[in-house]
């Protein structure tokens, strides 16, 4: 409704807060004792609207409007919620692997695409941001790994001070809209950026150890 209402930074603002009672509603169950299939798969619901449906309108209202007649703004307006739906698939059906997420976390990925919107109009490039929203899709899908931030325990005092954090985040958010989600947009894509490096240097350390094995082979068989 704000995105309808030309308040695409406020509707950023709110996929934002969206991703820190994320992070609070599995450990509020857990805390409560009331978790339970049900509260699951209505979790993977709302974060395929909070984080899949909404920053994909958000970007589409905001920059992909003009091109409204064209059918391939439709589709990638529609595969990037697709994708963070799969995404969340293979998650219930598999979970964490060592404390770790495989592909990149539907919360992240919307929070991305949603704080990218905003700077639609420094950009200039449709083609930009349709690149941007196929690779959050990509990346999400992909079995590149990213750390998990749920396995960190907070102590019971610390938990106290969760809700005044939570208020006065929301504040600063309504005070300062447009300034907080381009703040917020820098430590998101350090984040995706950061799992794709990890995945290239295991991959080159693992050619390495190969090569090196194979020269160490040949070595043996001259000897």
């Amino acid at each position: 409704m704000l995105v309808f209402h030309e308040r695409p930074d406020l509707a950023a603002i709110l996929v934002i807060v969206a991703m820190l009672l994320d992070g609070l509603d599995g450990r509020i169950a857990r805390a409560l004792k009331v978790q339970s299939e049900f509260g699951k798969e209505l979790d993977s619901l709302s974060d395929v609207v909070s984080f899949g449906v909404a920053p994909a309108l958000i970007v589409y209202w905001t920059a992909f409007q003009h091109l409204s007649h064209q059918p391939l703004v439709w589709m990638l307006t529609a595969v990037f919620p697709a994708c963070g739906a799969l995404r969340l698939a293979r998650f219930n059906a598999q979970g964490n692997v060592a404390g770790s997420f495989v592909g990149l976390p539907i919360p992240a990925a919307g929070g991305i695409l949603a704080t990218l919107a905003l700077f639609g109009q420094q950009i200039k490039s449709p083609a930009f941001l349709m690149g941007c929203m196929l690779a959050l899709s990509f990346l999400m899908v992909s079995t590149v790994r990213y750390p998990s931030f749920k396995m960190v325990r907070l102590s019971r005092r610390a938990w106290r001070w969760v809700p005044f954090a939570l208020a006065g985040a929301v504040v600063l958010a309504v005070r300062f809209p447009g300034q907080l989600s381009r703040f917020l947009f820098v430590p998101l894509v350090l984040y995706a950026l950061w799992g794709i490096k990890q995945n290239v240097d295991a991959l080159a350390y693992y050619v390495f150890r190969r090569r090196r094995r194979e020269v160490e082979d040949g070595v043996n068989r001259e000897a």
